[in-house]
């Protein structure tokens, strides 16, 4: 896995969040400086398992549309006389 990388105004943003959240929920002030570092934590220490997860989501999405693409493949076969 590559290494996460958020652009700066996704990152702003998500400070802005991280700040917004310890407040409301912790009544705790926390400047962007530290918002920063905290989200690096999480991207660095849980951010596989949230990547990972996006990917195991993805593979059930694609296995699924896989099966109803094989699905209407056989709808529309012809009949033979070749014995599968």
């Amino acid at each position: 896995m590559s290494e996460i990388v958020f652009t700066s105004d996704e990152r702003d943003i998500i400070c802005r969040k991280i700040q917004l959240y310890l407040h409301e929920e912790l009544d705790q002030e926390v400047g962007q400086f530290d918002a920063g570092f905290l989200l690096d934590f999480f991207a660095e220490e849980i951010g596989a398992y949230f990547y990972n997860r996006g990917l195991y989501d993805a593979q059930g999405i694609l296995a699924s549309r896989m099966e109803n693409i094989a699905e209407a493949i056989y709808e529309i076969e012809k009949p033979t006389q070749f014995i599968k």
